[in-house]
């Protein structure tokens, strides 16, 4: 934050102590304090594969900043539907977790919040965009939030990127116009994300309807057991219905007619009694596992190849909202709503995600914005939190602390946390294993000839008014990952391929 209030006369002292600067030279970055930092690429971590840390304010500072752009529109995920159903759990995982959600035969009633990512409230649907697929389970233990994507990977591994990943694809802030070279001029500085934009310029990008996407976690989370044992789990919503998306002809018909396809088509499907299904299913590791890849399997912007999934149980969406603002706009989803069970893996992305949703909610719906209808569990909420805008509790006790003899709160020990063992030292630095490419190779591999076609158009048609060093530096991505898609796109982008393929020679995977 730069002072402008001088006087004349200070601006003038200040002016002439500049001139033998550099025009070159550039202003350090500092946090609202002024303070330099240190390190705006990676979060502090306990180790190389340990959680986050409290103690880095730089990360907690851009998120908490980031989270109160927007009143009172979400600054992501603005434009959503939602819709009542239940989940049925169908196979027994009590040798993985203690979470009552998946004893078998159980019903849960769920509330699915399906949304866009970047675009506003009043966006169409038609808008390349990845979309939010979150769920809020209210279950036995408490209510649980899995709050994923329809895409299995995402841009970015470190939280403390997110603010500056979503500015980039926002409109620009002199403007309010959408510029693509802004997108791309952040993005080629970050080569994990070519897997996901591969994605977002596919057909995929664009789907044509909700019950037609799939849904994922996106990150690994911890199943925890009753002897306090831990597996790391994916989840992954495999639509019943089938995936179908629209190529960019389908996508200018139906923008023509209907700027909310996606609602329509889930709303009626509902009205009518079509009642649209998917099946939960999940991939799990041992902690001694991470160890066996190439990458590193917490890594939000990887998916885990040939490991094996297996059904666990099925969701029904069956009931329309009665209001849209009471329930779609003001359901809080954050994934630091877990039950014991279930806990946060020290996946980057995730780790920062437990704080900065959670706080979004808070500031969007206030402090009592979980005992809302919709955000209500179905069990007893009983703690010493008190007071704030908007509460409508009726506390008779006196206690509003704890511990107390008068009206003791105790906690319960099979809720604990589990531990986790630590090595080395605090830290602020990239991964080890990032393995950028391959993965993004093998997901252009597995399109058909003609989605080949569509994505090379559409990725190339966003590059070409890109600035050049952008440019090519993107279309190396997109080389090294697999050359008939880099030299696809750089045709249509208007690139130099003995450029792309010179700066890809020089790209590790």
């Amino acid at each position: 934050m730069k002072v402008r209030t001088l006087s004349g006369y200070a601006l003038g002292l200040l002016t002439a102590s500049m001139v033998a600067l550099s025009t070159a030279q550039a202003d350090p970055l500092t946090r609202d304090n002024g303070a330099r930092v240190g390190d705006n690429q990676n979060t502090q971590t306990a180790g190389a594969s340990g959680p986050a840390l409290l103690q880095d304010v730089q990360l907690i500072q851009k998120l908490q900043r980031f989270d109160r752009e927007r009143i009172p529109e979400r600054v992501v995920h603005a434009r959503g539907t939602g819709v009542h159903g239940e989940f049925v759990a169908s196979t027994d995982l009590s040798e993985l977790t203690k979470a009552k959600v998946f004893t078998p035969g159980q019903h849960t009633p769920v509330f699915v919040r399906f949304s866009a990512v970047v675009h506003g409230n009043h966006s169409p649907e038609t808008l390349r965009d990845p979309r939010g697929f979150a769920t809020k389970f209210y279950t036995a233990d408490g209510n649980w939030d899995l709050v994923g994507n329809n895409f299995p990977t995402f841009f970015i591994r470190d939280a403390i990127k997110f603010p500056d990943m979503v500015h980039a694809f926002k409109p620009d802030p002199r403007t309010n116009l959408d510029d693509d070279s802004r997108r791309f001029d952040f993005f080629s500085h970050v080569p994990e994300a070519t897997r996901t934009l591969t994605l977002l310029y596919s057909n995929e990008g664009t789907p044509a309807g909700y019950r037609f996407m799939d849904g994922n976690s996106v990150h690994a989370y911890k199943f925890v057991n009753a002897k306090g044992e831990v597996t790391y789990v994916k989840f992954h919503w495999k639509s019943l219905q089938g995936v179908k998306n629209l190529d960019p002809k389908q996508v200018e018909q139906v923008q023509g007619k209907d700027y909310a396809h996606m609602t329509n088509d889930l709303v009626t499907a509902i009205n009518k009694g079509d009642f649209p299904k998917w099946d939960l299913y999940i991939q799990t590791l041992k902690p001694q596992e991470l160890a066996n890849f190439d990458f590193d399997p917490l890594d939000a912007t990887k998916i885990w190849p040939d490991v094996p999934e297996r059904k666990i149980g099925q969701m029904v969406l069956n009931r329309n909202v009665d209001n849209y603002f009471q329930e779609t706009e003001q359901v809080a989803m954050a994934p630091a709503n877990v039950v014991p069970g279930i806990e946060p893996s020290e996946d980057r992305l995730l780790q920062g995600r437990v704080f900065s949703y959670a706080d979004t909610q808070l500031y969007r719906l206030g402090a009592n914005g979980m005992s809302l209808p919709v955000n209500r569990p179905v069990v007893a909420v009983n703690n010493g939190n008190q007071d704030g805008a908007m509460n409508s509790g009726h506390t008779t006790s006196g206690v509003n602390y704890e511990p107390s003899r008068l009206s003791p709160r105790p906690a319960t020990e099979s809720a604990r946390y589990s531990e986790m063992p630590l090595i080395g030292t605090t830290q602020q630095r990239k991964i080890q294993r990032e393995q950028n490419f391959k993965q993004t190779g093998e997901l252009y591999r597995s399109y058909s000839k003609k989605e080949r076609k569509d994505l090379i158009d559409s990725f190339g048609q966003s590059l070409a008014t890109t600035d050049t060093e952008s440019k090519h530096t993107m279309l190396s991505f997109l080389y090294k990952a697999d050359p008939e898609y880099g030299t696809g796109v750089t045709r249509v982008a208007g690139g130099d391929i003995a450029r792309v393929k010179q700066l890809a020679s020089q790209l590790q995977d």
